[in-house]
This record gives structure tokens, sequence and C-alpha cells, in this order.
């Protein structure tokens, strides 16, 4: 960088405060992100480290659900950590949205649209299928699409989905059917069918797969940009967040109105258990709930339920974590469900202290063998459980959880982005839960390590508001296509400061704009020292050109004097 101008200022040569009160991302966090975005940018068709045990997208480790995950993990980094990035950000939740919308993702809808026997014992015969992923039940895809759209829209203030056939479903094999077809949707139209399917089932959710309603499936917010225009429409838990933001956006209050319909629906269907766990799903047409084999779809729904029923989350922790996550000797593990089972037994039955050692122990031998003989399908516990900490601010808890992976499984390091290496066992020779699964792996440990407490509350809380976007400094011009990563970004309005980290993954000239700057004197400081003073008016915005050494972090703070 140039050597300051010599024009009149009243700036010092060297930043007369430090930096290093701004809490900055720590390298795994960094790692997280950029293997981020090196799957949003891998070439359409191919899925880098993605692959799980069911080929046909079927099981909750699936594409869709790890794409989410990654852009709702951004969207926390972005709020909370780095508010500034905002040209970082968008890009890469941008290029997960899209990865939603190809055949890949969706296409197991057309098999699974026709039912069966183990989803709904009654029938007799299939049902005629049809591929459209989002006109009918399949909550499990398009909630989560209207979750990260809304997500979107919240964080920019962009209307892209709002926009008619904005999202295109293209359904066109190769060999078979009558032709391709296209399904288009938009925010509005994709929000229709949700509310559709809502009112069919009383309002105690949305099928996932055809009659199965699942706690944790509904609990994802989504947007809804027409409520402001039609305050008579309702929906479920999933929408709950998104109607906050929705409702912060456009002045409405529509949220309060949804769960006075919505809580009492899933008392009235039983759907949660004497033992404090979610079933894991209802049958609609039996009326019969499915006792939850594992505490996992709880933790999952817990870290989402919280931004909205938070005194009920936090009131039933204990119970519903007691035996799946023990905190012996202060190491806080996951235990695999037929070990947490026996724990929880031998409390009730025989007043046994849950995170005694050997009560764990004992418990561990009492399975034996049966553990490891497990179906390898398995709920991704690891990311559930850790998203689940860290949204409670159980930060104890989830820092041993996090050391104790690292200690036990491969962090791989891959261009510059981190991720856990699969592993299908689920317990290893000690009896101790090992299954690392693609989910927990590439997004759900990731998400945990991004949130902070309350993450998700304080987004419902809180969200950004157009005005908010619209007027706040920002840095444009960085992506992580750049191959430089970002360790702080905030605007400091106490100091009138605009604070930014950079570490280049190789040597490289960096470019980019501060802009909403307030008019008046400005300085850009790098390292602490005075390198270039912009003169900016209204609507203003400051330059910022400097060559990044390999792997060396350097601080540029935008600085105005009062």
């Amino acid at each position: 960088m140039e050597p300051a101008k010599v024009m009149e200022h009243s700036l010092p040569k060297t930043l007369p405060f430090q930096v290093e009160g701004h809490p900055k991302l720590d390298d795994k966090q960094v790692g997280h992100l950029r293997h981020f975005h090196n799957i949003a940018s891998a070439q359409d068709g191919d899925w880098p480290h993605m692959g799980t045990p069911d080929p046909e997208q079927a099981f909750v480790d699936a594409y869709r659900y790890q794409l989410a995950t990654m852009a709702y993990a951004a969207g926390l980094a972005h709020y909370h950590r780095l508010p500034a990035m905002r040209s970082l950000f968008k890009p890469l939740i941008r290029k997960l949205i899209h990865k939603m919308l190809l055949p890949h993702v969706w296409n197991y809808w057309y098999l699974t649209s026709q039912s069966g026997i183990r989803l709904d014992p009654d029938i007799t015969e299939l049902r005629k299928p049809w591929a459209d992923p989002i006109v009918k039940e399949n909550i499990m895809h398009s909630g989560h699409l209207l979750l990260m759209i809304s997500l979107y829209a919240m964080l920019f203030d962009d209307e892209e989905f709002e926009r008619v056939d904005s999202l295109v479903f293209e359904w066109k094999p190769m060999f078979w059917g009558m032709g391709p077809e296209k399904y288009t949707y938009n925010t509005r139209s994709l929000q229709d069918a949700i509310l559709k399917e809502m009112e069919r089932e009383n309002w105690v959710g949305v099928c996932c797969e055809p009659n199965m309603v699942f706690v944790v499936c509904n609990q994802f917010p989504v947007s809804l940009e027409s409520l402001a225009e039609d305050l008579s429409w309702e929906t479920d838990g999933r929408q709950i967040t998104a109607m906050r933001y929705n409702d912060v956006r456009h002045g409405t209050d529509v949220a309060s109105q949804v769960l006075d319909k919505y809580w009492p629906a899933i008392q009235r269907g039983k759907m949660i258990a004497e033992d404090g766990l979610f079933v894991d799903a209802l049958h609609v047409r039996q009326a019969a709930p499915r006792k939850a084999k594992s505490v996992g779809f709880t933790a999952w729904a817990c870290a989402f339920m919280n931004s909205w029923n938070s005194e009920w989350v936090q009131a039933n922790f204990e119970r519903q974590t007691l035996g799946y996550v023990t905190s012996v000797n202060s190491k806080t593990q996951v235990q695999a469900p037929l070990v947490a089972l026996e724990i929880r037994r031998r409390v009730q039955e025989e007043g046994a202290e849950p995170n005694d050692p050997q009560t764990l122990r004992s418990s561990i031998d009492a399975v034996g063998d049966a553990a490891s003989h497990e179906s390898m399908f398995q709920q991704p516990l690891f990311g559930y459980v850790a998203q689940w900490l860290s949204e409670l601010g159980r930060e104890q808890e989830l820092a041993s959880l996090l050391e104790n992976i690292d200690q036990k499984h491969k962090l791989i390091w891959e261009d510059c982005g981190c991720r856990y290496e699969r592993d299908d066992r689920i317990v290893n020779d000690q009896g101790e839960w090992t299954h690392m699964d693609p989910f927990s792996g590439n997004a759900g440990i990731a998400y945990a390590r991004l949130n902070v407490p309350d993450g998700q509350k304080k987004m419902w809380q809180q969200p950004w508001t157009r005005e908010q976007v619209q007027s706040s400094p920002y840095i444009e011009g960085l992506d992580l296509s750049q191959g430089v990563d970002c360790l702080r970004g905030q605007w400091d309005a106490s100091r009138n400061a605009l604070i930014v980290t950079l570490r280049s993954v190789e040597s490289t000239t960096t470019k980019f704009t501060a802009r909403n700057l307030p008019p008046g004197v400005w300085g850009v400081y790098c390292d602490g020292a005075l390198a270039k003073v912009h003169r900016i008016g209204e609507n203003g915005h400051a330059e910022v050109e400097h060559h990044l050494a390999s792997g060396k972090e350097v601080d540029f703070v935008i600085w105005k004097v009062e």
C-alpha cells in the first residue's frame, strides 16, 4: 500500500487503539467456511466428500441436509462474527441455494412420493408418483430451501427469490418419461404449497415422507414474503422464525399468531414422549407416534426451537440428554443409543448417577457387541448434539465434546478447508460412539463452531431490517474465490471504525472497498500504521489495495477521528 498522501487532516500516523478486543475466527472456523466454499464451488454433479451410505438420498445425511446446514452455519457466522463481510457470504450462500435446485438433490422424491408400507402400513398399493419436489409433502426439502432463501433475503436485503419463477426445478430423465418437465416457484408459491399441507394436517406439521410428520423437520424456519399482505395465513413451527424475519421487514405481526396453533397441535398429537424426547415421527393416518430411537431428532429440533420456545427447551435439556450425552470426569461424550438406554434404565431403576464412571463402564459392558452391530444408518449424533450444545450456550460441554472429537477423529485439511473424515463404525473397541457421518463431518460440527450461544434466538429477536442492511458499513469486493480468508470483519460504531483482518492462502495483492461510510476524513491503517487518507462525502466509500504475504495476517482499520 502506498504511503499516505500529503494533505490536511487530523489523523495520527499510528492507530490509537488495538483491534485485539474484537474477536477473530480461529483456524478451524476459517477452515470450515472455506470447506463450504470448496463444496459450493464444485462443478455441478460433483459432490466432494458428501457421499452417504444411502445412494438414493433418502437418509438424514443426504445432500440437502448438508447443504442447508452449511448455509445456516454461514448465516450465523455472518450475522454474529463477520457482519461487515457481505461480499464474502452472499455468493457463498447463493451457491448453496443453487445446489439445492439440482436434480441430484431432489430427484429421490419421484420414488418416495409413491409411499410404502414402512411409511403407511395400511396401504395395499403404491400411489401414483410425481416428480415435483414442492407441490405436496416433502418438507424435508421444501422447508430447508425456503429457510435458505429467507435467510438470504434477510441478511442481504435481496428480493431475487421473490420474483416470479425464480426457483426452477428441471426434470428430464434421459431414457424414459414423456419429455422434460419444469416446475417453477418463488418465495410466495413455495410457501403456498407448504401452507396448504399444514392446513391439511391440522397444523401438526407438514409431511416429510407420505403419512409421516417429524417434529424436527418442522422446526427449520422459513420465510413468507406475502404474509405481509394477508395476515390470515398461518403456518407451522418451521415457518416461525422466518415469519419473525418477515414481520420485521414488513411491519407485521404474524409469528405470534402461528404459535397459538402449532405448539398445541404438537401436544395433542402426543409428539412429546414421557421421557422428554420428541417422538421420531407421527404416522398421520394411524395417529400413531413412533418412539424415538435416539436423542438425535430431539437435539436437532431443540437447536432451532430455542429461537421461539427457549424456556421449554432449556427446562427440558437435562432429562433429554440423560444417558445420551454424558460428562464423566468433565469429559463430554455422545453415547451410542443402546448404551444411553442402559444408563437411563440404571438411573431410573437403581438410582445410579448418570455421570459416574462406573455407571458408564457397566452400561457399555452390559450392551456389549450389540452396539457395534446396529445398522450403519445412524442419526448424525455428533452434528446434532454439537449444534444443540452451541445454541443452548453449553460452552463447557461443547468445548469438551469438540476436544474429544479432535482427539479421536481425523480432521482433514484440503484446499485450505477442513472436514472430519467419514467413519462408518458405530462404536470403537472401548464401546465409545465413533460414527462420523458426512452431515456431521462436513456441516454439523462446523455449524457448532461458527455459532454463538443463543445464535438462532438472537437472530429471531433482532433480525436485520432493510434499513440496517442498506445503511451499515460493509466490505465489497472480497470473496472466498480470491483465496483470501477473513478473520475479522466488524463495524465498531463506538469508534467509527471498520475493522478487517485478512490472511491470504498465497502471496497476492488484495483490493476491496469499504462502503456506507459516513461523511468525513477517514484513514486506512494497515497493521496500525496510517497508509492512506480518504475525504468522503455522502454515500462515500474508501478503496483499499495491499499486498498480502502468504499465510500472514494483516489488520486493516478504516477509521474516522471525531
